[in-house]
Parts: structure tokens; C-alpha cells; sequence
């Protein structure tokens, strides 16, 4: 289970990027005037990055899930899994940053049955986003969302389901 306790953000031993630079493509990297779903102008595919020495404070910071947590396998290496997991420090809410190349990658095994566990396991959605668009994976299905603009947020509600309550997840405007 991934504890937001005991988060890290350095690399866990033996754990290093090698040719994984799917991070590079994924996210938004306004200081470098990357935008997720394309290749940041200064990344080398599967070298590494142009202006190491000078890159952004945001990418210096910045470590995936697999590479903090060595519980994570091979398979979960972003360069093979086609998706880079990181956890939001502020809800603790597990993100699936989708290789747009691969957008179904998430929906294969391991990964699909492992994210329901964690969706479960920590009573909130999975949040899987290609680009700008979301999809929450909650431990019995999906709900999909939609873009997510930047003056919203993402909430948990309880509601009744067959008079039971139920945990769903939706879209909200952020407060001013």
C-alpha cells in the first residue's frame, strides 16, 4: 500500500531513471514551455535531459512513485507501464499521468486490478488523466470526468446507491 506517511521525494536505493524520460512528456513544464502530451523541447527520448544542469526547479524536485517506492516493480517503470504515478501531497489522492501514446495502458494487468486495490484500499478514487482529461477509477468502475479546467478541483461525495452510501468523485469550482 502506498503510505502518504512515508513519502520520500528522493530516489529509493538502487532506483534511478536509466532511459525512462516519460516524465518529460507527461506534465506541463511552464518554465521550459512544455505542455503535457508532447516531448519538452530539450528532452533526448530515452537519454535523458537536454539542460540537465540547468533545468527547472520543477523537474529537479520532481521523482515518480516508481522511483521513490521500491515496493513498485519493473513493471511499474514508467517507460514500461506507459504511465507515470505520483501522489498529490495535498489530498493524497493517487494520480495516473497517461503516455498519450498509450492511453489504455492503465486499463491492463497488473495496473487495473492494482489501482481499484488502492482506490479502495484508501477509501478515494484513482485519478487517471490523459492531458487535461480525467478519469476517476474507483474500486468497481470508472467515472469519467472530463477535461479539468484549472478553476476546478476534484471532490469526494458520498451518496446513496441501492440504500447504501457510496464514495463518488466529482468536479467543483474551485473557491476564489
Amino acid at each position: 500500500m502506498i503510505d502518504p506517511a512515508r513519502m520520500v521525494n528522493q530516489p529509493a536505493p538502487g532506483r534511478d531513471c536509466g532511459t525512462c524520460t516519460l516524465c518529460c512528456k507527461v506534465y506541463d513544464v511552464p518554465a521550459v514551455e512544455s505542455v503535457a502530451g508532447s516531448w519538452c523541447k530539450h528532452c533526448l527520448p530515452g537519454r535523458g535531459c537536454g539542460i540537465h544542469a540547468t533545468r527547472p526547479d520543477h523537474c529537479r524536485a520532481f521523482f515518480c512513485l516508481w522511483m521513490t517506492q521500491n515496493f513498485l516493480g519493473p513493471e511499474w517503470k514508467p517507460d514500461k507501464a506507459r504511465f507515470v504515478l505520483t501522489m498529490d501531497p495535498a489530498t493524497n489522492w493517487l494520480f495516473v499521468q497517461l503516455d498519450p501514446g498509450a492511453p489504455q495502458a492503465w486499463r491492463k494487468e497488473p495496473y487495473l486490478t492494482q489501482l481499484r486495490r488502492w482506490a479502495a484500499a484508501g477509501n478515494r478514487p484513482v485519478i487517471v488523466f490523459l492531458n487535461k482529461s480525467a478519469t476517476a477509477v474507483m474500486p468497481t468502475h470508472d467515472v469519467p470526468l472530463g477535461i479539468l479546467a484549472a478553476d476546478e478541483r476534484l471532490v469526494l461525495r458520498e451518496e446513496l446507491a441501492g440504500g447504501r452510501p457510496r464514495v463518488t468523485v466529482a468536479k467543483v469550482k474551485a473557491a476564489a
